[in-house]
């Protein structure tokens, strides 16, 4: 390796250098160099300045204590050898290299110019390897961080004085070596503050020399993720993005569901909404806790369009994750009314054979029969043909529920006869309460008194009847619910005798009824314009600790004046209302002067013509 350097030496001495040049006075060699410093052996030049050499360690034996008393005094180049470049070669050996190699640079270390090498003496630079054999001939060595050091870094992270931008000069006068051990150590530090790590991790990604991988980026994310600070967490993804252009294959699946599951704790449905949607830019592959943390997210802050949209590309990708959790993403559906949905995604979990809790089937069957109403804005009927595929659905879940699975499930059985009821389905309604009478779940009143109703409201009063007395041959007791329907349907019926029998024996079996069941009978015995029942059946109600209400009154007032023109009645009634501070309305109020007027009217044109005759 020495030849190139002499033949450049030899070429520059021809052209450039006096015929004599001694050795300065100011640089004599010591006896023993001193050790070599990083600084110097970070440097890849042979020779100073002043024709002095720096300390190779491959042209030096490890005894560093042998003696330099064999250098001669003379100057380095004298005229004698001013054909070889100035250079003395008398000490070769046969194969080209020194005899005594620790002898030729001895003291070079001693010069006071080190940072000076033979390429700045020659007008260029030696590059690190250049002009070598092999790799292994190249001098360096591997830069460790001072302690002092990293404890520095870690005291200024840790620091809550340090203002967001002032940090990086900080680091830059830090002597410090960027690798994958030291951005660890600062990411597992506890106590900093996850502003003063993004500072520090933007300001390690200019670094040319660090080579980011995906664990780093992950345990940044694992570490930012855990402050539950939304301000840190945009902060995150807007770097995440960054890298993302970058350095492909970076990011992973694993660092954008911890922020997907970070913005769901903090309530951001459409910041996570967004991460979703970067997979595959970012070339992610999404797995199944990529869907659901998505779901949950988005489902937290009512979006339950966008999770369903989340819902059919997790369905086409085939990724559902285990049964606990499609258990609560078809919770999350029925919680928003999209019960056909969630019926899809159960459907798909069955035929993959995930078995699902019974809850999930209970809420799936009730999210089915939830009844619909009337938009009162668009006033958009409702579209009972459809009700009926639904609850058809809701009846195939029903067979599907095991002998142990019936006994718990009264409820989404009661939800179905509710149903049936409301679409006018009372036969399909009936039979499935006879089914469960037969093999369980045992009905309670609301199936009961659902079947009631519905039969009722299709003035099938005998079947009311009998499923009443079914209802009591089983150990239950008709609640107030079930007499008023019995009497309303009788009401209507016109059968005001077997209203009052029913009415009679639910004040028997109940200390208390509502306002209903008299205002059922009120409204029945003016319809029958029989006012002085009603009139009395006013007052009973506050002797069984009812008090009445504006409705009675008003219904009571209005057929007394419209029907039986007894303005005197409904006035005293007005009184009574008064003395209970019920405000009747202005509309009723002046009916009844009205019918008193004309009543006034009437009865002075009548003793005119009285009188007249």
């Amino acid at each position: 390796m020495w030849r190139p350097l002499a033949r450049r030496a030899l070429l520059y001495r021809r052209t450039s250098l006096p015929r004599k040049l001694h050795l300065p006075v100011n640089l004599q060699v010591a006896n023993r160099p001193p050790p070599l410093t990083h600084e110097s052996a970070s440097r890849l030049s042979f020779f100073s300045s002043t024709y002095h050499f720096h300390q190779n360690p491959r042209f030096f034996s490890s005894d560093s204590a042998e003696s330099r008393d064999d250098l001669p005094p003379e100057p380095l180049i004298s005229e004698d050898n001013e054909t070889t470049g100035g250079f003395d070669f008398s000490g070769l050996n046969e194969s080209g290299g020194f005899e005594d190699e620790d002898s030729i640079f001895d003291g070079a270390t001693e010069t006071p110019d080190v940072n000076h090498g033979f390429g700045e003496l020659f007008g260029e630079s030696v590059a690190f390897g250049e002009n070598m054999d092999s790799a292994e001939e190249g001098v360096g060595l591997v830069e460790e961080n001072d302690a002092e050091n990293v404890e520095s870094l870690l005291s200024l992270l840790q620091s809550s004085d340090v203002v967001h931008g002032s940090i990086i000069p900080h680091l830059e006068r830090m002597n410090l070596t960027l690798d994958n051990d030291l951005v660890m150590k600062v990411l597992q530090t506890p106590c900093v503050s996850g502003e003063n790590l993004i500072g520090f991790f933007r300001w390690v990604l200019k670094k040319w020399r660090f080579k980011l991988t995906s664990e780093v980026l992950n345990e940044l994310v694992r570490s930012i993720c855990t402050r539950n600070r939304r301000r840190e967490v945009y902060a995150l993804w807007d770097l995440i993005n960054e890298v993302a252009e970058k350095e492909k294959g970076v990011v992973s699946s694993e660092c954008l569901n911890e922020v997907i599951a970070e913005l769901s704790k903090l309530g951001k449905g459409k910041a996570a909404f967004e991460v979703f949607n970067k997979f595959e830019e970012f070339g992610c592959a999404s797995n199944a806790d990529t869907y659901y943390l998505t779901i949950e997210a988005l489902c937290k802050r009512s979006f339950y369009n966008w999770a369903w949209s989340v819902c059919e590309k997790m369905l086409t990708a085939d990724k559902l994750p285990d049964a606990g959790k499609v258990g609560k993403i078809i919770s999350y559906l029925c919680k928003g009314g999209m019960g056909k949905d969630a019926h899809l995604v159960y459907l798909y979990a069955k035929d993959k054979k995930i078995n699902l809790p019974r809850s999930c089937m209970n809420i799936v069957v009730s999210s089915l029969c939830r009844l619909e109403k009337t938009n009162k804005e668009t006033y958009e009927e409702i579209n009972k043909e459809l009700d009926r595929e639904t609850v058809s659905s809701a009846l195939e879940m029903l067979g599907e529920y095991s002998a142990e699975d019936r006994k718990y499930a009264i409820k989404p059985y009661s939800s179905v006869i509710k149903k049936l009821c409301w679409i006018e389905d009372v036969e399909r309604a009936k039979k499935l309460l006879l089914e469960m009478i037969e093999f369980g779940p045992p009905p309670g009143n609301s199936a009961f008194n659902f079947v009631i109703n519905g039969l009722t409201k299709s003035e099938n009063m005998e079947e009311a009847l009998s499923m009443m007395k079914l209802m009591e041959s089983r150990g239950l007791r008709p609640d107030v619910y079930t007499y008023c329907v019995i009497m309303s349907g009788l009401v209507k019926a016109g059968e005001m005798d077997e209203a009052c029998k029913i009415f009679d024996e639910a004040k028997k079996k109940h200390s208390k009824l509502t306002p209903v069941a008299y205002h059922t009978l009120i409204r029945g015995f003016c319809r029958l314009e029989q006012f002085d029942k009603a009139v009395n059946l006013l007052g009973e109600m506050r002797q069984h600790g009812v008090q009445p209400q504006h409705d009675e009154y008003n219904k009571l007032i209005k057929s007394l004046c419209f029907k039986a023109l007894d303005w005197e009645t409904a006035e005293k009634l007005h009184e009574d209302m008064n003395a209970n501070g019920i405000v009747l309305n202005g509309r009723t109020k002046a009916l009844i002067a009205a019918v008193k007027d004309l009543q006034e009217v009437a009865g002075a044109e009548t003793a005119e013509t009285t009188a007249s005759a």
